[in-house]
């Protein structure tokens, strides 16, 4: 949760200024963004691990690692998609995580 807190400096962070309402409403899309594809990614996760792969249990750190699996999947497009790509990319950067950590 570390991270998911630093990732709003560095995210919104990189708009570089928010001297005018264009700015400022790219900084807050790009906050949106970090918001919802880490939510999905994390819960996605979650729910994968506890009703679908064996050994069927709450898996707490399946849950942070598929919120950072969201979070980087989000980070280089983030101030160009729009809020329901954004849950799809972290439905992805779930899906992706999750995979591999089945190898």
């Amino acid at each position: 949760f570390f991270l998911w807190f630093g990732w709003y400096g560095f995210n919104p962070g990189s708009t570089g200024s928010m001297h005018d309402r264009a700015t400022a409403n790219t900084a807050g899309l790009v906050a949106v963004n970090t918001t919802l594809s880490p939510c999905v990614a994390g819960l996605l996760v979650f729910f994968l691990r506890a009703k679908v792969v064996s050994p069927k249990l709450l898996d707490v750190g399946g849950f942070c690692n598929g919120i950072l699996a969201g979070l980087v999947a989000i980070t280089a497009g983030c101030a160009n998609v729009e809020p329901w790509e954004s849950i799809i990319i972290g439905l992805v950067g779930g899906l992706v995580y999750q995979g591999a950590s089945m190898l």
